[in-house]
């Protein structure tokens, strides 16, 4: 892709998710997130009725008398992008691949942030972090985020999200906002996959994780299109089969199910909240959905 044919790209992303988010998404972002964070304000005499866990034990014990912590809600909000840039991000059955369909996704939610003031960061991973780039505001940093979404070429073809996470955790010392764009297609050794869900969990009491898991529905269903080679894209690993016959086709398709009943369940377990979005459908319904139930049980 020319200079040229890159520009236009973004740009053409840019114009479609701000539409997206100006006539879509509404507030519907803002009120699902705001208020997790807390700033120190000040220390003020205790007064009965006080929350006892507000109290400053080392200042009540100096002063002689109790004092109790007040906090305002933050404001700003740091948004990271974790994006899968590994080698099955660039399957696609529709008219776009994994990683085009993510980086979408991604563009919406970072104009969304951008729009409320907030922060956003971008890394970029395969099963090692290919690339991260700092929360920062501004038009100018969102079009850098989407560009590298795009056009960054990895150096590895594996998942490893496990690895991303702990990263995270490393460099964030402010509580943030995690979406987490994968399709979990990564080692299916049990062993790796309890280590996902543990760095998961262990994320998500830090930061607020967002799971977006980015399904293509040909992942789960073969066409009749008789003698097929079916290549694993993180691993080379190449399979024929006969996708004429159906027990060949259910079989396929019930594997697939089971692997995906297992994902939703060993999600289920971290409490990350998840969503699934199929390439072949609008996200932004969805998501603004997604959101909205959120809203609802951060009220209720």
């Amino acid at each position: 892709m020319t200079v040229t044919e890159l520009l236009e790209t973004v740009r053409r992303v840019e114009v479609r998710t701000n539409r997206l988010v100006n006539d879509t998404m509404g507030g519907a972002y803002l009120s699902g997130f705001k208020g997790r964070g807390m700033d120190f304000e000040d220390l003020r005499e205790y007064m009965p009725g006080d929350d006892v866990r507000a109290i400053d034990w080392n200042v009540t014990h100096r002063l002689g008398r109790p004092f109790v912590k007040r906090f305002r809600e933050e404001r700003e909000l740091t948004v990271i992008l974790a994006v899968d840039v590994s080698a099955s991000s660039s399957f696609g059955s529709a008219n776009r691949t994994k990683r085009e369909f993510a980086a979408e996704i991604a563009a919406t939610l970072a104009i969304s942030a951008a729009k409320s003031g907030d922060k956003v960061a971008l890394l970029l991973f395969t099963d090692e972090v290919e690339l991260f780039i700092p929360p920062r505001k501004g038009r100018r940093h969102i079009l850098r985020l989407v560009r590298e979404m795009l056009m960054f070429r990895p150096n590895s073809r594996a998942t490893d999200i496990s690895r991303a996470l702990v990263f995270l955790n490393h460099v964030l010392n402010r509580r943030a906002i995690v979406f987490l764009l994968t399709d979990f297609l990564h080692n299916k050794s049990a062993k790796h996959s309890r280590e996902v869900a543990a760095e998961l969990g262990l994320t998500n009491t830090r930061h607020d994780v967002v799971c977006l898991h980015l399904h293509d529905p040909r992942e789960s269903e073969l066409p009749a299109a008789g003698l097929v080679t079916i290549e694993d894209a993180e691993t080379g690993e190449l399979l024929e089969i006969d996708s004429a016959r159906k027990s060949v086709r259910e079989k396929f398709s019930n594997l697939n199910q089971e692997r995906l009943t297992q994902l939703d369940q060993s999600l289920n377990q971290t409490a990350v909240d998840t969503l699934r979005l199929n390439t072949n459908e609008p996200f932004a319904p969805k998501l603004q959905r997604f959101f909205e139930i959120r809203r609802g049980r951060r009220r209720g």
